[in-house]
């Protein structure tokens, strides 16, 4: 069961993270277009410092799997690769026509129904 979760979406539009952590819920949403990789992983530390959160095995990480952005995604899933590795965190993929709005109740929703997967061999792309 996942309990604490880092949510990382950035398919080229609409993007944002959220974290959950001891059962409150952050976002932070980007207006625009962020497909570079350097910004993505800025904005990422900076959220997690901001709610001072530090990744753990205690913390799955959740990223969308697309369709999107190639480089947006495959940054994302770069990202989430390395705080697996580093940190030893669980790590899960979702399909974005599978979210909706990016709330925390349609992210629950995901993770309740099992629409997350664990093996993230095939994200989709837009070309």
């Amino acid at each position: 069961m996942i309990k604490d979760f880092l949510i990382i979406n950035f398919t080229g539009k609409n993007n944002s993270i959220g974290l959950r952590i001891d059962s409150n819920f952050f976002v932070k949403k980007y207006q625009t277009n962020i497909s570079n990789n350097e910004t993505i992983i800025k904005n990422i530390l900076e959220f997690l410092e901001e709610n001072k959160v530090k990744i753990s095995k205690n913390i799955s990480v959740i990223t969308n799997l697309g369709p999107g952005s190639f480089s947006a995604i495959r940054i994302s899933l770069a990202i989430a690769k390395g705080m697996q590795i580093s940190k030893g965190s669980r790590l899960y993929g979702y399909k974005n026509s599978n979210l909706g709005e990016f709330t925390l109740k349609n992210i629950e929703f995901l993770i309740n129904k099992n629409l997350i997967e664990n093996k993230l061999i095939k994200p989709v792309y837009l070309s």
